[in-house]
């Protein structure tokens, strides 16, 4: 074949987990790794703006005072038994958080996950990230809220370690985050949204 073109692979670079929080501390956007590999985070909607401080808000003030704090998308999570690095949009761990090191910008003890869906992240974050936050010890509850519609999915784990699933879908209802012994009104999660 003349028009056949014979070009090598692309060459995967895998950096170590050292390599990649020296590059990352230093970077101006965030990237999540796995194992080796970097992945630029995309960016977000008005709506998962919006939700993200409303969420920011609301759990504040109910934890205000109390062991378990909300942390923001710029703190890190790392998982080391599958060599995660991530950004939860919002964690709250309870107690001290647990920091790998003296920089004080990555915990591996989070309490509860909250993830807001968005087109280029909902299977990420409902599958293969879900499965991978599933190996964090400390894990009670991952939450999954929806930027595009009025949906709120939970994932409770149980005393077997299984996890039970459970789904909001109307604007009365409350997202009880039993492990912290909070509820917040879909109300408040989705003031500003309109569907």
């Amino acid at each position: 074949m003349e028009n056949e073109v014979k070009e090598p692979a692309p060459k995967y670079n895998f950096i170590t987990a050292e390599e990649y929080l020296e590059q990352e501390r230093g970077a101006f956007e965030k990237h999540e790794y796995y194992q080796g590999e970097v992945f630029a985070m995309s960016g977000t909607s008005l709506e998962h703006v919006i939700i993200a401080r409303n969420l920011t808000i609301a759990i504040g003030n109910k934890l205000q005072g109390k062991s378990c704090q909300p942390y923001g998308s710029g703190l890190c999570t790392h998982i080391p038994p599958n060599i995660l690095y991530a950004y939860p949009d919002l964690s709250i761990i309870c107690g001290k958080p647990e920091l790998t090191d003296n920089h004080f910008d990555t915990a591996t003890n989070p309490t509860v996950i909250i993830e807001i869906l968005s087109p280029a992240t909902r299977n990420y974050d409902m599958g293969i990230k879900f499965k991978l936050y599933r190996d964090i010890p400390t894990l009670k509850e991952y939450i999954l809220i929806d930027s595009e519609n009025m949906y709120v999915e939970k994932h409770t784990r149980q005393p077997d370690n299984t996890w039970l699933l459970s789904e909001i879908k109307n604007i009365n209802e409350q997202l009880n985050i039993e492990s912290v012994q909070i509820s917040i009104a879909l109300t408040a999660i989705y003031d500003g949204i309109s569907f």
